[in-house]
């Protein structure tokens, strides 16, 4: 084996087979979640909703507060925070927060994302210390989390008005309360849970939809846990499962300001460590791919394996330029296999990297070979095309579609057909390079009218 990025997969609950889940109903969708919901030992959660005017617009908001409480404070905590040079606020003070000494909850707002705002890190500040007295925890053991619009400022007052409320509403029975809260643009809130040998529990919820790019993602994920797992130890296991999962994907190509993915654990249950490594990467690949299934008007999830690389960095690159490709985007969304935009998009790639090396030679592409729901489409610099290849792939494209577009009745504003995933079935395109062992495996997505209807007006 070369150098290799691990798969990211879809995973029922408790670790259960790829890709096979079906929902018949939203119904049957939310039952789903309730079932994966609860919590490790050691946790509580809560939320308080209110309305505002935020001062830069004359609009009435809403946002929520959500609060993920220990019952004790713990030393085993990580995070991950977004490679934007512009970070929001809570970003600065969660890099600090690392340093503390115990963590004993976390809260988060959605609507604004507290990002370059006046006094946004006093902000940040005052509404975890706000919490952190409420709990009778010192204000360094609260870490503070906002997503949304960026650029307005939080209404402070108001969310300080919130927090008894929130922590009133704290209880260890399930973390959908805060799977709901944490959401913006979402169609559906995303939890995962898997087992650790043991009787240890990992249970991870996500908020994201679109800005979606690594490193990370626009999105916030918290992984809890009650398995015991040092600090040094829990921090290792969650570098190595975000780099092959939420930096593995894309949707629109633009990194967020306020990426976080944070793992707590309450050191309930004894465990084995490389059980545990392996139950956190199982859980944070189906959370990375339920954000891409979840994307801001997302039809088709699309899963690159890319092999045969001289590099696993090459590997990924390639895999990031499909599924980052406009084209190649638009045709999925249509059901339309123009395959000839997949051997433009890893062209492009390859040779901008030659000439950003300055070797002037691209990769040798003669032993490439391009496959698309198990049909060979292209090898030894040719296309293999046929009228029943071609009904193959458009059926292949259609079977994946998570919905069909529906028209908007203004003939501007796009409204999902559904706010549940039908499935979790992907569109599979399989790139062997022939130049290497390296492998790596990207997610990506569509790119639908609906992507530009909620971009166009999601101020307004």
């Amino acid at each position: 084996m070369g150098q290799s990025e691990v798969a990211v997969g879809a995973m029922g609950g408790d670790g259960a087979g790829a890709g096979r889940m079906e929902h018949a109903s939203g119904e049957a969708h939310a039952a789903w979640l309730a079932a994966q919901a609860a919590l490790p030992l050691g946790f509580r959660v809560g939320a308080a909703s209110f309305d505002f005017v935020p001062v830069e617009v004359n609009k009435p908001s809403r946002m929520t507060l959500t609060l993920l409480a220990l019952d004790r404070p713990t030393d085993a905590f990580a995070a991950m925070f977004t490679r934007n040079a512009f970070p929001g606020a809570p970003v600065l003070v969660g890099r600090s927060r690392l340093g503390s000494p115990a963590l004993s909850a976390v809260i988060v707002n959605n609507k604004i994302s507290n990002v370059c705002a006046p006094s946004g890190v006093e902000s940040s500040e005052r509404v975890a210390a706000a919490v952190a007295a409420a709990l009778s925890v010192p204000a360094d053991a609260v870490l503070p989390c906002s997503t949304g619009v960026i650029g307005w400022r939080l209404p402070v007052d108001a969310m300080l008005a919130a927090v008894p409320t929130a922590v009133a509403a704290l209880q260890p029975s399930s973390v959908l309360p805060a799977a709901q809260g944490i959401v913006t643009t979402d169609l559906y809130p995303k939890i995962r849970r898997a087992s650790v040998p043991g009787g240890g529990v990992i249970v991870g919820i996500a908020k994201g939809a679109g800005m979606i790019e690594p490193n990370l993602a626009t999105m916030l994920v918290y992984l809890l846990t009650d398995c015991d797992v040092g600090r040094d130890e829990l921090r290792e296991a969650l570098r190595d499962a975000v780099h092959p999962t939420f930096n593995a994907l894309s949707i629109d190509t633009d990194t967020s300001t306020s990426d976080t993915v944070a793992v707590l654990s309450s050191r309930r249950v004894p465990c084995d460590l490389e059980a545990f490594r392996a139950a956190l990467g199982q859980v944070c690949a189906a959370l990375a791919e339920d954000v891409v299934r979840n994307g801001e008007g997302v039809h088709h999830v699309v899963r690159v394996v890319v092999t045969g690389a001289p590099s696993a960095r090459l590997a990924r690159g390639v895999g990031k330029a499909i599924v980052g490709s406009p084209l190649v985007q638009c045709a999925i969304a249509g059901n339309d296999p123009n395959v000839g935009r997949l051997v433009m998009a890893i062209g492009k790639y390859v040779g901008a990297e030659a000439s950003e090396a300055g070797s002037g030679e691209p990769l040798d592409l003669s032993r490439c070979t391009i496959t698309m729901a198990g049909h060979t489409i292209f090898a030894e610099g040719t296309f293999r095309l046929d009228p029943t290849t071609e009904r193959a792939l458009v059926a292949h494209l259609r079977e994946a579609e998570l919905y069909a577009s529906v028209p908007p009745s203004d003939g501007l504003t796009f409204v999902p057909a559904v706010r549940y995933p039908p499935h979790e079935r992907r569109v599979e395109i399989a790139v062997d390079l022939g130049a290497g062992e390296a492998s790596a495996t990207v997610l990506g997505s569509d790119r639908t009218h609906e992507y530009i209807s909620e971009n166009a007006d999601y101020r307004s």
